[in-house]
């Protein structure tokens, strides 16, 4: 079973993200922060994360690069999850070294297909 990390602040938003991922056959690690996150996908070694960008503690851009440099898989898909929909932002975070991009809210029946997709093209 692949197990994914989710990085969320938000106690509702990680409710419904574990509970889509737990229903369709996923274990969950979940992190309240931005520095929890990063020392989970150094500990757990997850098989993709979920993160969000916006974060109490540090930017999620700051995660992002933080996992990307550390001993972490740098090939670990790392998904945003992101209420940022300006144009372009897309852009930015798979430049940055996302693998894949999800707007928030949150749509659960489109959402695991978006991961799926992320997931299987990088196992």
């Amino acid at each position: 079973m692949k197990r994914g990390l989710v990085i969320e602040d938000n106690e509702d938003n990680m409710q419904l993200i574990t509970f889509i991922l737990e229903k369709n056959g996923y274990s969950t690690i979940r992190a309240e922060n931005g520095r929890m996150g990063i020392e989970l996908a150094l500990k757990e070694k997850p098989d993709f994360i979920i993160l969000d960008i916006q974060l109490p503690d540090m930017n999620g851009l700051e995660v992002l690069k933080e996992i990307r440099s550390s001993k972490a898989n740098k090939k670990i898909p790392i998904i945003a999850m992101t209420s940022y929909a300006m144009s372009g932002d897309r852009e930015k975070l798979i430049e940055a070294g996302c693998s894949g991009y999800i707007e928030k809210p949150i749509n659960p029946e489109i959402v695991i297909d978006q991961i799926r997709e992320v997931i299987e093209d990088k196992s």
